[in-house]
């Protein structure tokens, strides 16, 4: 696995998708410029930038590169060569999987970095009446990762019973999109205001996509980071624990899934 592992991040920066990262840095040196438009709350609107910013990258790297490795791996018959090897396909897919993690981790930390020092020059150019707390602005850096490494699970889950790109990148992207409004829709839907406008029959159906799709907005701690607010730290423990589990069960589903798979 560890043999795969490497291989795959080997495989990111020959695909020089390192250097389109590096490419997209750049927005970043616009940050202190854009944040100064706004007078009262340069600090913050700093943060803000800096952390879509890198969620944006983040959300590129998870889709794209979880939603193709495996499919380019067997168009480019490499599949086949790999798994004629006394490697099992678990094994094949961990790799995959924790190599792409590691890319993920790598670039959070680089852009991590590079939006703390953003965010400095922007206080130091304007000083922000409330203390920055820069602990809470690498809590929310560290769940964001563990975010998009949670969709990399999905993406790959879905690799597994596609036999092309299509599926994953879109199925991956719809996910993202509807995972992050099911906590709301969850919560309207059993609440007394709309008991006269759900149909009961659709509440069942709810809760089931509720369950099944992953709460990615329990990951996003940008309001912390932005006005200093100190998170719950049982949220924290609970959401560590609900990646671990989650993260677990997709690639138990994606293992059984292409465990199972006929590869012609």
């Amino acid at each position: 696995m560890f043999s795969i592992m490497t291989i795959t991040l080997k495989g990111i920066f020959r695909d020089r998708v390192f250097q389109g990262i590096m490419a997209l840095v750049v927005l970043f040196l616009l940050i202190p410029s854009a944040a100064s438009l706004s007078m009262r709350q340069v600090t913050e609107l700093s943060i803000t930038l800096s952390l879509s910013l890198i969620s944006f990258i983040l959300l590129l790297l998870s889709v794209f590169l979880g939603a193709t490795s495996i499919w380019k791996d067997m168009e480019r018959r490499y599949t086949f060569s790999v798994l004629s090897l006394p490697i099992s396909r678990c094994s094949y897919l961990l790799g995959r999987f924790f190599g792409t993690a590691l890319f993920l981790c790598l670039t959070s930390l680089l852009l991590g970095s590079l939006a703390c020092i953003m965010v400095k020059i922007a206080c130091g150019i304007y000083p922000s009446e409330r203390p920055i707390v820069w602990s809470f602005i690498v809590l929310a850096i560290v769940f964001s990762t563990l975010k998009y490494i949670l969709l990399v699970g999905v993406a790959l889950l879905l690799s597994t019973v596609s036999t092309s790109f299509f599926l994953p990148i879109f199925g991956t992207i719809c996910t993202f999109m509807a995972s992050g409004i099911t906590q709301q829709v969850f919560d309207y839907v059993n609440s007394t205001s709309s008991a006269q406008v759900i149909s009961p029959v659709l509440k069942p159906l709810v809760a089931v996509l509720y369950y099944l799709l992953p709460n990615l907005s329990s990951f996003d701690l940008k309001v912390n980071a932005i006005y200093g607010l100190a998170p719950s730290m049982s949220g924290l423990l609970l959401t560590v624990a609900y990646f671990c589990v989650y993260t677990t069960l997709l690639l138990g589903g994606a293992a059984f899934v292409f465990g199972r798979r006929e590869m012609k």
